[in-house]
């Protein structure tokens, strides 16, 4: 079974696992967490980013942020990061919603099932009345994800699809 579930601290060795797998960027989405420690994660990271949820302790210039993972069963092999409002840097680039697979799960449908899941609970905390989502040009296989989950082209430049997804 597929499931989205928040960053919580029971989970945390799972958690680090998955964060400790994930490249420092790739195609855009940010590990800022990159060779950290299982130990500084457990005790700094995971409850930083659990309480960036309810916007507490968030680095200037920051919006509250949930980390969803997508579980299957009980293995991590996706996360979505949903952006709760946007500042104007977000606004023209990264948008509402950050996402990856976890290698050797790719192509496989995580991520379209793992966007629609991520995009009912970013109704439920996003105000606008559209999802900002981007994704590099040479991903096309990210882009289909989004386009399968109602996202248009908004605009483009060099390097990236703005996409949007329209609240029904």
């Amino acid at each position: 079974m597929l499931y989205l579930k928040k960053a919580n601290l029971e989970d945390g060795d799972k958690e680090y696992e998955f964060y400790s797998l994930l490249p420092e960027n790739e195609n855009g989405f940010t590990n800022v967490f990159c060779g950290i420690s299982r130990e500084r994660f457990l005790s700094d990271v995971l409850p930083a980013m659990i309480g960036y949820d309810r916007g507490i302790g968030l680095p200037e210039g920051y919006v509250p942020e949930t980390s969803w993972f997508l579980w299957e069963d009980d293995e991590i092999v996706g996360l979505f990061r949903i952006r709760h409002r946007l500042t104007d840097s977000l606004r023209s680039g990264a948008g509402h919603i950050g996402y990856s697979i976890r290698k050797g799960f790719r192509g496989r449908g995580y991520a379209s099932e793992g966007l629609r899941l991520a995009v009912e609970k970013a109704w439920e905390v996003i105000e606008e009345d559209e999802i900002y989502l981007s994704v590099h040009r040479d991903n096309p296989a990210s882009l289909a994800v989004q386009q399968k989950n109602g996202a248009y082209i908004h605009h483009a430049d060099e390097g990236s699809y703005y996409t949007r997804i329209p609240r029904d």
